[in-house]
């Protein structure tokens, strides 16, 4: 697994650790990756650093800093193992429940504008792209920032549609990125009415989107440190991600 390489964000109250990956040239457009309820990690830390090899700055913040550091809430089980993943989600399902929809777009409003300011980062529209509830703060990040992000994708994503005031497939109407969403099959967190839905607040906002879901794919596809990685779902993912960034967001952008 590739390393973290960790700078200090400002946020409302303090720092936020985050981890930024860069392509070879040094320089490229932003990307911000937002990840899964396990947190920053070694994996994520690998996904940014594929997302960087196709000529962007990637920036993955650790989004639960209210709760203690990267290491601190380092996972302590083999997340590989049933057993292992079950024991890591409980501890995590918690903190993901304390990060209140407030405090998170707050918080992304910080995110968008460290990484407009990283060395290296093209002028230009950013990307986003989130997982598990990562997909919900890249919905939150689009629809915030319209100005700002050109391109959201969400993968395995859990909480899309709800019944709260807040619900990101509402904030949608406000958004003007292309989007992606690759949803897990048979995903409880996600069920098919809910894509549905999703599908409906897209068209509803007039936005060009893929509101795919991947056969046979459980949550957590995407994780290749953890027992739901299915590799047919995630290279999927990076095909479908790949294309939304270098049409709305690379260099050679058409939208």
């Amino acid at each position: 697994m590739t390393d973290l390489d960790l700078l200090a964000l400002p946020v409302a109250g303090g720092t936020a650790e985050a981890h930024v990956s860069r392509p070879e040239s040094g320089h490229g457009p932003g990307v911000l990756l937002f990840t899964d309820a396990i947190g920053l990690r070694p994996q994520i830390a690998a996904m940014c650093e594929r997302v960087a090899g196709w000529g962007y700055v990637v920036l993955a913040p650790h989004v639960f800093h209210r709760e203690g550091t990267v290491a601190d809430l380092a996972p302590t089980a083999d997340a590989r193992t049933p057993e292992g993943r079950d024991a890591v989600m409980a501890q995590a399902m918690s903190r993901v429940r304390r990060l209140t929809t407030d405090l998170a777009r707050a918080d992304i409003a910080e995110y968008v504008t460290a990484l407009r300011g990283l060395e290296g980062v093209d002028d230009g529209p950013l990307g986003t792209t989130g997982y598990c509830m990562g997909a919900r703060l890249a919905v939150y990040a689009a629809a915030d920032h319209p100005d700002d992000v050109a391109a959201c994708g969400g993968f395995h994503g859990g909480g899309l549609v709800t019944d709260d005031a807040d619900s990101p497939h509402l904030a949608l109407a406000k958004a003007r990125a292309e989007l992606a969403f690759g949803h897990a099959d048979g995903d409880r967190s996600m069920p098919p009415e809910a894509v549905a839905t999703l599908g409906v607040a897209i068209a509803e906002a007039g936005l060009t989107a893929r509101n795919e879901v991947y056969p046979d794919a459980p949550h957590g596809y995407t994780m290749a440190d953890t027992s739901m990685y299915q590799e047919r779902g995630a290279e999927r993912h990076y095909d479908v991600l790949h294309d939304l960034l270098s049409r709305r967001v690379g260099p050679g952008r058409t939208g």
